[in-house]
């Protein structure tokens, strides 16, 4: 189950990040244009809320069941000291997680404003302190904290 786990959440953060960047180009271009907030935004910032929240749940277990998170919590005062071993025990889950809460304030705030340029004001805010937030913290093959291929296979 865990290396399942992993191959689909390698898979979901590119849904992530993909929605995420058609998300950060229509808030802000709506928000810098005046555009009207339409009914596709909503449905966009819903499944970017959607993905995201999935992609959350998954990383979720995934770091309950794996072996590096658990020798981190067993080895702590060893472990906080190797960057791989902290980073995934530490560093990426708790940015991550910051991230999708950032997604999903930014989200809820829009809901509650009168439908246009407001709207996109916001989500634009939001989701670009997400996407930095998150993209920093995604181990990519060039990140120089740790790397991890682009796509795990199944």
């Amino acid at each position: 189950m865990y290396a399942f786990l992993l191959a689909l959440h390698s898979l979901v953060r590119w849904l992530v990040v993909i929605a995420l960047v058609v998300s950060l180009f229509t808030t802000w271009r709506g928000w810098l244009q005046s555009r009207a907030f339409t009914a596709k935004n909503r449905l966009l910032r819903t499944c970017t809320t959607a993905i995201s929240h999935t992609q959350g749940l998954i990383g979720i277990v995934l770091y309950v069941i794996s072996p590096v998170v658990q020798y981190f919590l067993q080895h702590f005062g060893q472990a906080v000291k190797l960057r791989e071993i902290r980073f995934f025990g530490l560093e990426h889950s708790s940015m991550m997680l910051t991230g999708i809460v950032m997604l999903t304030i930014g989200a809820y705030k829009s809901k509650r404003r009168p439908a246009g340029k407001e709207q996109f004001k916001i989500l634009a805010i939001w989701y670009t302190i997400a996407f930095v937030i998150m993209f920093f913290s995604i181990p990519w093959s060039f990140s120089p904290l740790t790397s991890r291929p682009y796509l795990r296979p199944f």
